[in-house]
């Protein structure tokens, strides 16, 4: 059995607004607090280097496998054969000028048991990130930027 980690938010700002700063690579240091660097552009079959808050003595190499604007996007990142396999889901879904939001990630495949033993319990950066997503896109509706 694999582990899962899950965030959810209403945020009020359009998707759109949401999106544009989690699309955006460049602008995670001035929102995000979980995330001690990234680097790479967000774009489908892009790939990412990211350095958490939580690890950062480890890289992360990520790879964009989905990616529908401004709803859902995927990074995932394993071992080959599905030995082990890591995906974040972003998920955006407009209502009413809000925007809810969610961020699940889940470890899978035939090692995930084991090598979760060694993942730590990332609910303090999960929540992290999405409320530093959430002030930085409500941030930018009141500022008029986006």
């Amino acid at each position: 059995m694999g582990k899962r980690f899950h965030v959810t938010r209403t945020i009020a700002a359009p998707a759109e607004t949401v999106w544009a700063l989690l699309a955006d690579a460049a602008s995670y240091a001035g929102w995000n607090p979980s995330i001690a660097r990234i680097e790479g552009r967000i774009v489908q079959g892009g790939r990412i280097s990211l350095v958490s808050e939580l690890n950062p003595k480890r890289t992360f190499k990520l790879k964009v496998t989905e990616l529908d604007r401004p709803s859902r996007m995927v990074w995932s990142s394993g071992m080959p054969f599905g030995l082990f396999t890591g995906r974040r889901t972003y998920l955006l879904t407009e209502r009413g000028g809000a925007t809810e939001f969610s961020m699940t990630e889940e470890f899978t495949g035939p090692l995930a048991g084991l090598i979760g033993k060694s993942i730590p319990d990332m609910t303090a950066s999960f929540n992290e990130f999405a409320d530093g997503l959430k002030a930085g896109s409500e941030s930018a509706v009141r500022l008029g930027k986006r």
